[in-house]
C-alpha cells in the first residue's frame, strides 16, 4: 500500500514501512541541514527498549498524519542499524507560520498493549427535529477518547441523528463501537441534541412618544 492511500475500510490492515537513520549530529545547525534534505528529526521510546534518536523523510510522516487514521495510524519504523518496531505518533512539533511539521515522537507499541487515543466523531443522516422551527443541532464534541489496541483503534465514530427529535439528545452510552475498543469518556456525556431557539423581540418606543399639541421635537414655537 502506498503511503497517503486513502482507504475505505475503518482499522487498517496492511502496515505502512518508514525507513529512518540513527541520528548522529545534534544542535540546531544540524536541525536546520535535516529541514533542508528533507528530513526531520524524530524521537522514538517505549515499549521496554531504550529510547533512540532518528532521522526519517518528512514527505513520508507527513503523508501518514494526511491519512484517514492521522496520528492514530500504527506503522512500521525500520531504523538502519536499529531494527523495525511498531510505532504510532505520541507528540509532534509543528511550525505555526507554515504549518510543516518539525519533530516526531513516536512511541513503540507492545504486544497487546492498550492506548487511549482520541477519535473523531462523524455526524450522519437528517434529525427530523430540525424540521421544527428553531430548531438546532448542537454537537459539543469533535472526538471522543477510546481505549484499545492502536491496530483496532476506528478511524471514526458515527453519530446517527436519524431519529434524533426536539429536545432529544445522544449520550456516549448510545454509539456503537467494536467490542474490543472500549469509550473512556462518561456514559452521561452528550454528544448531539436538538434544541429549539425562540426569537425574543423587544418593543422600542416610538419616536416623538411624549410630545404635546402635534410639535415634533426641535420644533420652535412662533
Amino acid at each position: 500500500m502506498k503511503i497517503g492511500e486513502r482507504r475505505n475500510r475503518n482499522i487498517m490492515a496492511d502496515k505502512i514501512v518508514v525507513k529512518a537513520e540513527v541520528r548522529e549530529g545534534r544542535g540546531k545547525n544540524d536541525t536546520r541541514r535535516l529541514r533542508r534534505e528533507g528530513k526531520i528529526p524524530v524521537s522514538i521510546y517505549g515499549g521496554g527498549g531504550a529510547a533512540v534518536a532518528a532521522v526519517a523523510e518528512l514527505s513520508d510522516l507527513a503523508a501518514i498524519l494526511r491519512s484517514d487514521s492521522g496520528v492514530n495510524t500504527v506503522f512500521s519504523l525500520d531504523v538502519k542499524g536499529d531494527g523495525v518496531s511498531d510505532v504510532i505518533f505520541q507528540d509532534r512539533q509543528i511550525d505555526a507560520v507554515k504549518g510543516r511539521l518539525m519533530h516526531a515522537d513516536l512511541r513503540r507499541i507492545a504486544k497487546g498493549e492498550k492506548m487511549e487515543l482520541s477519535v473523531h466523531l462523524v455526524i450522519a443522516g437528517d434529525a427530523p427535529g430540525l424540521l421544527e422551527a428553531g430548531a438546532v443541532l448542537n454537537t459539543p464534541l469533535n472526538e471522543i477518547k477510546v481505549l484499545a489496541e492502536p491496530a483496532n483503534v476506528p478511524e471514526s465514530i458515527t453519530v446517527d441523528v436519524s431519529n434524533l427529535h426536539a429536545g432529544e439528545t445522544i449520550t456516549v452510552s448510545d454509539l456503537s463501537v467494536p467490542k474490543n475498543v472500549e469509550i473512556t469518556e462518561a456514559a452521561d456525556t452528550v454528544v448531539a441534541s436538538i434544541v429549539v431557539v425562540h426569537e425574543v423581540v423587544e418593543e422600542t418606543a416610538e419616536a416623538g412618544e411624549g410630545t404635546t399639541g402635534g410639535e415634533e421635537a426641535g420644533e420652535t414655537a412662533e
